[in-house]
């Protein structure tokens, strides 16, 4: 019976996740609503809507020419690989999923093509992944004193920096101004250490890409390698220098030479031509269930229609990003759902050829059928990780909402089918 609770409850609560955000009955409007943990610690607050990969939503292709005319030869690979990394770690703090990163080389031109999901804001994108941020700390001469002395740079730098964060208050926590707070590595938190102790009492000052950000004085000596940048941010601007801190320095200069939208690949006639070739599908899985194994058939589509569901819930809430070669992952973890379950029924069968009572050949049939679903799920799980690892892009898609699935269908296959099933002969023995 707890296992029944719980079962509705994961349903319900599937059904909840995976509805529209409005739906309309007898002239009201129902609003699902929005996902939020944070009165239970966790910091997570967004709506439930499905995520769209570049061939079902459309979104940015940038194009940049990289400067590689200051670089060797032999190192220019190497610089390439790190810009396209840095470049792919910022993006993915603009929170873009499923988007591509590749370099070309067209003649003696590097270039880097970046494409954008989705992206609204492209002024912002393209700012953001193009910017260095140099960051860089600076202190007056020993002898010196007064705005009209030259900051000499310290040893420490934004190559120190181990994170840099938004925070609200600055060091006083008088006010609710916008400012970014940095914490240091260990070589960084020592240098940090050294740089205060000497100048206590005098200007440590901040400098961003050679402008100045701030000066404020030291106090103390400050060895908890934490730092405060403050100054007249809004909050727009202090989250893009946190992005940018964080994603670190290009290796190599970049400049934009092509930008443009571009639409879904797949279009809105296609998507709805793969929706129709899903539900025909699966209609047809349904109606060869139902006539190869009767009413437990039946009960094995109502676990894949449960399955369908509680997976795309579990899309919504990781979440997953949709595109054609996710959705290909999907569909094909539906099919190994559906072959678990037979052989479940195929193992009952046979303890039913062998005389054994209904729920004990029930009970039997899911125990012996056990070895051969763990093996079959655990090698494709293991190949599908393998993907994942090692994959990149759609590749990554693919693996990842194939790996859901199985797990997902490892669920219904052995606990909603064999729950369905007791209920079913809860009076017979």
């Amino acid at each position: 019976m707890r296992q029944v609770i719980i079962l509705t409850l994961i349903i319900l609560t599937s059904v909840l996740v995976v509805m529209p955000p409005v739906v309309s009955i007898a002239n009201r409007n129902f609003y699902r609503p929005r996902l939020d943990l944070k009165a239970l610690g966790v910091p997570i607050q967004r709506d439930l809507d499905f995520k769209l990969g570049l061939d079902l939503q459309g979104g940015t292709h940038l194009v940049y020419q990289v400067d590689t005319s200051k670089i060797s030869e032999s190192d220019r690979d190497s610089a390439i690989k790190s810009t396209r990394d840095n470049i792919e770690r910022r993006v993915n703090l603009l929170g873009v999923s499923e988007s591509l990163v590749q370099s070309s080389r067209v003649g003696n031109d590097y270039r880097l093509i970046v494409e954008l999901p989705g992206i609204t804001d492209i002024n912002q994108a393209v700012s953001t992944i193009g910017q260095t941020a140099f960051l860089e700390f600076r202190e007056l001469p020993a002898t010196g004193s007064g705005e009209a002395v030259t900051y000499l740079p310290t040893e420490l730098s934004g190559a120190d920096l181990k994170i840099a964060q938004v925070q609200f208050g600055g060091s006083s926590q008088l006010s609710q101004e916008p400012s970014v707070s940095l914490e240091f590595t260990p070589d960084g938190t020592r240098k940090f250490s050294e740089i205060t102790k000497r100048n206590i009492n005098r200007p440590l000052a901040i400098f961003l890409d050679n402008r100045l950000v701030t000066a404020p004085v030291v106090q103390q000596q400050i060895d908890n390698g934490q730092a405060i940048i403050s100054g007249s941010f809004t909050v727009d601007t202090a989250k893009s220098l946190a992005v940018q801190l964080n994603a670190g320095a290009l290796p190599v200069p970049i400049k934009i030479i092509e930008q443009k939208n571009i639409g879904a690949t797949l279009g809105v006639e296609s998507v709805h031509k793969s929706l129709l070739a899903g539900i025909i599908g699966i209609m047809i899985i349904w109606l060869f269930m139902i006539g190869n194994y009767g009413f437990h058939g039946l009960l094995a589509d109502v676990a894949l229609g449960i399955y369908v569901l509680v997976s795309l819930a579990v899309f919504k809430l990781v979440p997953v990003t949709l595109t054609l070669a996710s959705i290909a992952g999907f569909i094909l973890s539906i099919g190994m759902a559906v072959d678990a379950n037979i052989l479940i029924f195929e193992r009952i069968k046979e303890e039913i050829r062998w005389g054994r009572r209904r729920q004990a050949a029930l009970e039997l049939g899911f125990y012996r059928a056990w070895n051969s679903i763990r093996d079959s799920n655990m090698s494709s799980l293991i190949t599908a990780g393998i993907l994942f690892w090692f994959g990149s892009g759609s590749v990554r898609g693919f693996a990842l909402t194939l790996i859901l699935g199985i797990l997902v269908s490892l669920f219904t296959s052995i606990t909603v089918t064999r729950n369905l099933l007791r209920l079913a002969y809860s009076k017979t023995k």
